[in-house]
């Protein structure tokens, strides 16, 4: 993870969330890593506020994405 102030917005925090996924599809394991971008508007605070906040921010995004994932996989009649 890395981070710093946003180039033209004051109080906004953006930065980079690196997550590693493993994933089981039709009897393969896949491992793979992600580069999500991040967002906080939290101004002047912490290390450790700003790095939760941006860690939500990347938890929210790797749901949206479950979440299109799954939908996407029909489930097959029976």
């Amino acid at each position: 993870m890395h981070f710093g102030p946003h180039k033209a917005i004051a109080g906004r925090i953006v930065g980079s969330v690196r997550v590693r996924i493993g994933e089981d599809f039709l009897g393969t394991h896949t491992n793979y890593t992600l580069d999500l971008k991040v967002k906080a508007d939290i101004g002047a605070a912490s290390a450790d506020v700003i790095r939760h906040a941006l860690l939500g921010h990347a938890a929210r995004q790797l749901n949206k994405l479950k979440l299109r994932h799954q939908q996407r996989m029909p489930v097959a009649a029976e």
